[in-house]
This record gives C-alpha cells, structure tokens and sequence, in this order.
C-alpha cells in the first residue's frame, strides 16, 4: 500500500475509534479523563506554534488558557448577568486570547532565549495573581462557578463528560487542519527561518515582526479554545488551576513529543496526560494497599516533568517523534563526516586563536 493511502487509512481509523469510544467505554470517568486531555493536545497544538514552529520559547502559556476560561466564566455566566452562548465564546474566548498573545509578543520582538522565556514567565505569573486579586470581577481565590452549560438543539450537556468530549475532538481536528495548513504556508515557512536564523530571514526579506506577532496570538488563540471548554466541562474556574506547572506540563509534552511535528505533540501531550491522571494515582494506591500510606507519587509529577526534559535533551532531543527537517538538523552534523570535521577545525582555530 502507497504510504500516502497507508497514512488515510491510518487516520480514518484512529478517526473511528476516537469516534466510538464512548459507546465502547462507558465509564464517565475514563470518557472525562479523555476530554481533559483533548484540552491540553489543543494547549500542546497552541504552544507547538509558538516554540515549535518559530523558535519562541513561551514559559508562561498557561495565562492564555487562564485567560480564555476566565472569559468565559465572566462572559457566561451570573457574576456580570451576561450570558453570551457557549458556541459564541469559543470564537469571543479564541480572539480575547489572542489579543493578549499580541500584547505579549509587541515589547518582546527584540528578545530571544533566556530574556525571552524570562519575560513570559513572569506574565505567566501576572495574569493568574491579576484575577486572584482583582476579587470584586473574579471573586478571588473561590473564582467563579455556576458557569452557564453549553446546549445544543436546545439540549444542554450536564454533567456527563461525553458531548465535551466530541466537542474537544472536533476542535482538535480543526487545530491539526490550521497546524498542518499554517505549517506548509508562506507564514510556516517564514516562522521556521526566524526559528533557525531571525537575522537571516530578516535579510531574506521576511517581516518578523509580523510573523513573531502572529506566532503568539495564533498560538494563544488555541488556548483560549481549550480554556473554554475546559471551564463550561469543570463549571469553575479559580486561579489555581493556571500556575506555573500548567506551562511546564504543557512544554514537556512539546519536548517528548517532538516540538515542530503535530503528531509527535499530539501524542506526547496524550501520553504526560495518561501519566499524570492514571498512572501516578493509580501507583499511589498500589502503594497504599501495600501499607506505604505515606507515599504519594503524585507529589512527584514535577520531578517527573524535570526527569523527561534532561532525557529527552541528552538522548533524543529531536522527540520521540520528530519531523523529518528537525531529525535532520540534529544528527546531520554526526551522520555526515565532513560538518564534523570542519567544525572540529573551527573549534581547534577559535581554541589557538590569542
């Protein structure tokens, strides 16, 4: 079979799956795990993006999801008395977001590495204090609850986890249509070159201010689509659910599962999501059913999170999935003799150099 049908073929079935799932498995629990976790592969597709595509390394994304659910707690439920409908909000939520990714990204266009991440950690950091204590819009710690429930053909969804479910799924689905298509533009590609060398594409004749400024408010605007899915699904929103580990569990998926390559991220982000909601409760109630009361692995997820990151930059920085440009841009210099040898010569002149 052609790979190219092969490739059909393989996602017309995950397509199907994905699809029957809850009629298999009808455990709302398993299904609710599910939609969480479709929340944060659309947060990984956002950050892909940003730190994946043009090389923006993002350490405070977490304030756009925080941004996107308070939006819709605000916008939709009784705190202001305005109750715009949920469908609504998704696109209200995305914009909001995006307008925020905007003015994050104006006064960093000059920064890259370490300045950079150290700006957007501290507005990772400003936004979730921003609502604690604005408590008279946000009711501080406590956030706001009885958010309004999303309905469809005058149904509204409930309690039951599955039609967020399909609703994350679809949003997926639409995010790796717009990944994959902003990948292969003149934008991706423009992205890409500002990733490897902004002075070079800058002499090539590419904006990157522009691009820079449309990597952080296309990014953002994911997450202001998972934030309000995932606050309408909770029926809360409060402050704490946008610390700082948000925008390190979310990196770390990027990181395990090849930053630049969609599918790579998708399932790295399923993969930390399965870690973190089964397999580290489940351990820790293994290890209270053998009279380890004290122990709790969940405790240790952000060592866990750590553990990944060296790994993965000491033996496969690439991901687990890589694309085939970012496989290539890490093991050319090993596979190929000659770039070795000229940079070992270049090392040896800049070490005799007085």
């Amino acid at each position: 079979m052609p790979a190219r049908r092969r490739a059909a073929v393989t996602i017309i079935a995950i397509g199907v799956a994905l699809l029957a799932f809850p009629f298999v498995d009808r455990n709302n629990a398993q299904i609710d795990f599910m939609a969480n976790a479709g929340a944060f592969i659309l947060l990984a597709l956002g950050l892909n993006i940003v730190v994946g595509f043009a090389g923006l390394l993002d350490l405070g994304y977490a304030a756009f999801f925080a941004i996107g659910s308070y939006s819709y707690a605000m916008l939709a439920s009784q705190q202001f008395g305005i109750h715009i409908p949920f469908w609504v909000m998704l696109f209200v939520a995305s914009g909001i977001a995006a307008i925020f990714g905007i003015l994050l990204g104006a006064p960093t266009l000059r920064l890259r590495g370490d300045y950079l991440a150290i700006v957007t950690l501290g507005f990772g950091e400003i936004v979730p204090q921003t609502f604690l204590n604005l408590e008279k819009y946000t009711n501080g710690p406590n956030g706001i609850s009885s958010l309004d429930q999303p309905s469809l053909f005058g149904k509204a969804f409930g309690f039951s986890a599955t039609p967020y479910y399909y609703v994350t799924l679809v949003l997926i689905a639409l995010g790796i249509v717009v990944a994959s298509n902003l990948q292969n533009s003149r934008l991706g590609r423009a992205w890409m070159a500002i990733r490897e060398d902004e002075l070079a594409a800058r002499h090539m004749g590419i904006n990157t201010t522009a691009a820079k400024l449309s990597a952080f408010a296309l990014g953002a605007s994911f997450s202001g689509l998972a934030g309000v899915v995932y606050a309408a699904k909770l029926n809360l929103v409060s402050p704490d659910e946008f610390q700082f580990n948000v925008s390190v569990l979310v990196l770390s998926m990027l990181v395990l599962g090849g930053m630049g390559n969609i599918a790579g991220v998708i399932i790295g982000s399923f993969v930390l999501s399965f870690i973190n909601s089964f397999l580290l409760p489940q351990s820790t109630s293994l290890a209270h059913a053998a009279g380890l009361v004290n122990l709790d692995f969940t405790n240790y997820r952000f060592m866990l999170y750590g553990v990944i990151l060296v790994l993965m930059m000491l033996f496969r920085p690439e991901g687990l999935i890589p694309s085939r440009q970012r496989k290539a841009e890490f093991h050319e210099a090993l596979s190929d003799p000659t770039l070795a040898a000229q940079e070992q010569a270049e090392y040896s002149g800049a070490a005799a150099a007085p």
